[in-house]
């Protein structure tokens, strides 16, 4: 598996202000989702608030559902957002490909947005190939019609599960034209949790195809542990980051995705170059708190330690 360097769009170097390059852009704002359920108005006026903080590049986007853009317009101009200094946005398309188009042109005409992701979940499970080239099929046409622009990142869903042939036909489907994959780890109900092998799966389907991908839910934490409250076990988000370096190198995946020790854990990571270069793979994930992850990052001693006035979620 080559390790090609980081692209434009992913870490190529620290933030000047300090955040080592492995986690800039780490961390998808996804605090309107559950189980968060930020209010919307709220949590844009927190991505304004803290945008100038010396952590904010730990954060790469602020995800919203199509269902919610029209909404999104009146939280800007509360917030006073401008197209200097526009929200970068990822929109989830829930209706299927027949919405990728409308979804990503009601985005780019919005005044104080760069849309900069598209997201689209597979929803036909008997026939996931299809569904995938139908989704291919639709962002094309939106690119040739010019409401996706090429620096647009598409990422497509698969749906959890085991690797069948299906859904790896629609993972070669998602690969062959250059989008990305989505993997969802967790959610509100104990069975959106995928198990280690069903995850060890997926990283290595999408490094088989040279795929970069990114996650969605339960990943609040950096560790794996078990949620006292829930009961849910919960992978962690360095988990998965060092479990795609140990897959491009051979090493055990399984393993490195079950590790509960979290000092052990950061002890095992490599220099900071390779784990950066890892990042062309495990883009980023969604996280409903950011917060959550920076004091993860802080207590192992992997980020510096904020102003304490961060550590108070607007």
């Amino acid at each position: 598996m080559p390790d090609f360097p980081a692209t434009p769009t992913g870490p190529t170097r620290p933030d000047p202000r300090g955040l080592p390059a492995p986690y800039v852009g780490l961390v998808d704002d996804a605090a309107i989702f559950p189980p968060g359920n930020s209010p919307l108005d709220a949590a844009v006026t927190a991505w304004h608030e803290r945008r100038d903080e010396p952590w904010s590049s730990l954060v790469g986007c602020f995800v919203v559902s199509d269902q919610r853009l029209p909404e999104l317009g009146d939280a800007i101009d509360a917030a006073g957002l401008t197209d200097d200094r526009p929200l970068p946005v990822s929109v989830v398309v829930g209706g299927g490909a027949g919405a990728v188009a409308p979804a990503a042109s009601s985005a780019r005409r919005m005044r104080g947005v760069r849309l900069v992701g598209v997201e689209v979940a597979l929803r036909d499970p008997d026939d996931l190939f299809g569904n995938a080239r139908r989704v291919v099929t639709a962002v094309d046409q939106a690119r040739d019609h010019g409401a996706i622009d090429d620096d647009v990142t598409v990422h497509v869903e698969l749906p959890q599960g085991p690797t069948t042939h299906g859904w790896l036909a629609a993972a070669d489907e998602v690969a062959a034209a250059e989008l990305r994959l989505k993997y969802r780890t967790g959610g509100v109900d104990a069975d959106r949790f995928p198990s280690v092998d069903d995850l060890a799966s997926w990283i290595d389907a999408a490094l088989d195809r040279e795929t970069p991908f990114k996650c969605t839910a339960g990943l609040h934490n950096a560790v794996r542990h078990t949620d006292p409250e829930t009961g849910f076990t919960h992978h962690g988000f360095l988990n998965v980051l060092a479990a795609t370096r140990a897959a491009l190198d051979g090493g055990d995946v399984r393993a490195v995705l079950d590790e509960r020790d979290g000092p052990a854990l950061a002890a095992a990571l490599p220099d900071l170059d390779t784990l950066a270069r890892t990042r062309r793979w495990f883009m980023s994930f969604g996280s409903c708190s950011v917060l959550e992850p920076l004091q993860d990052l802080v207590t192992l001693g992997l980020v510096p330690d904020p102003d304490p006035r961060t550590n108070q979620e607007s």
